[in-house]
C-alpha cells in the first residue's frame, strides 16, 4: 500500500505459465526475486476509461465499440501490456502469439475488424502476415492492419506500406496506437 523504493534497471521478466490477473510475471531486481505488476491492468480496474482522458476521441460511444482487434505479438509482455489498454479504450481484444496463429484465426472466419501486429516474429514476420492477408481472395482482405515496431526508419515505413499495412506505430507509443485505431475506425 506504499512505494518502498524506485530503481531503474534492465529486467528480464519471466512470464508465469499460471495466469494471475494484475501480474506480468517475475524478475530478479537488485538480486531479489520480485513480482512485476501489470500497471495497465490496475489502472483500468481503478479508473476504467477515465484514466485515459482522451478515450472519448478513441471510441465512438465512449464504451464498448463493438469492434474486435486482433493483437499479434510473440512477446507475452507486449500482449499483457497492450490488451488491457485496448480493452479499457472499448475494444474487444483477441490475441495471437504468432503470425501463423493469427493467419489461422483469420482463415477460420473469426470476426476481426482490425489487426495490430508486431513486425519481428519468428517463423513468419509481420510483413509476411500482412501480405498473406492482403493476397487472400476472401472479403477479409480489406481488414486494416497496423504495424507495431521498434524500428521506424523511412525504409521500414515503405516496406510496411508495400506489405499492406494501413499504418505504422512505434511499439511503445500507446497514444499513437489508440489514435491510429480511432482514425482507421472513422474511415
Amino acid at each position: 500500500d506504499e512505494i518502498v523504493d524506485i530503481v531503474e534497471e534492465y529486467v528480464d521478466v519471466q512470464i508465469s505459465s499460471e495466469s494471475h490477473k494484475g501480474l506480468l510475471g517475475s524478475a530478479i531486481i537488485e538480486g531479489e526475486a520480485m513480482d512485476v505488476i501489470d500497471v495497465g491492468f490496475f489502472i483500468s480496474q481503478a479508473y476504467s476509461n477515465e484514466w485515459y482522458g482522451k478515450t472519448q476521441s478513441y471510441t465512438s460511444s465512449g464504451g464498448d465499440t463493438g469492434r474486435t482487434v486482433l493483437l499479434v505479438d510473440d512477446s507475452p509482455f507486449f500482449l499483457n501490456m497492450l490488451t488491457p489498454i485496448l480493452g479499457a479504450a472499448g475494444y474487444n481484444v483477441i490475441s495471437a502469439n504468432s503470425a501463423k496463429k493469427a493467419l489461422e484465426m483469420h482463415k477460420q472466419g473469426k470476426k476481426i475488424n482490425l489487426i495490430v501486429s508486431d513486425i519481428e516474429m519468428p517463423d513468419m514476420n509481420g510483413y509476411e502476415l500482412a501480405k498473406a492477408i492482403k493476397d487472400d481472395d476472401c472479403t477479409c482482405k480489406d481488414i486494416p492492419i497496423i504495424a507495431l515496431s521498434s524500428h521506424a526508419t523511412p525504409q521500414d515505413l515503405q516496406e510496411g506500406r508495400d506489405a499492406g499495412f494501413t499504418d505504422y506505430v512505434a511499439k511503445f507509443d500507446r497514444e499513437a496506437l489508440l489514435r491510429a485505431i480511432s482514425q482507421i475506425g472513422d474511415r
